[in-house]
């Protein structure tokens, strides 16, 4: 489900016309299954400039997938992607990281 949100600015410079300009804020909610991990639910927004928020694991390591979230929060999608990509759990060959890269990956 996409979400907008509708900043209004008001121009007080010139009260006799003032200039009404509108910003929609672009923030979508993704909720991505990952595979061959614990977590089984990942769940974040990415807003209209590409950065993370609400990051939220369901199951897994909580501490450490909670540690994640807050890591993350408000950084670019892409980079957080690059960081985590590859990262490996116990010889998985992926992990709840690496699972969150390429929800990112699928997403942005």
């Amino acid at each position: 489900m996409d979400s907008k949100n509708v900043h209004i600015k008001f121009n007080t410079d010139d009260l006799a016309v003032p200039e009404v300009v509108v910003e929609e804020d672009e923030s979508r909610h993704v909720t991505f299954n990952p595979k061959g991990v614990c977590s089984v639910k990942i769940d974040y927004d990415i807003d209209a400039e590409g950065k993370l928020h609400n990051v939220a694991f369901v199951g897994g390591c909580n501490g450490n997938l909670k540690a994640i979230g807050k890591l993350v929060e408000g950084k670019d999608a892409k980079e957080v992607a690059d960081i985590l990509r590859g990262n490996d759990c116990a010889g998985r060959g992926t992990s709840c990281a690496d699972q969150f890269a390429k929800s990112i990956d699928e997403n942005c």
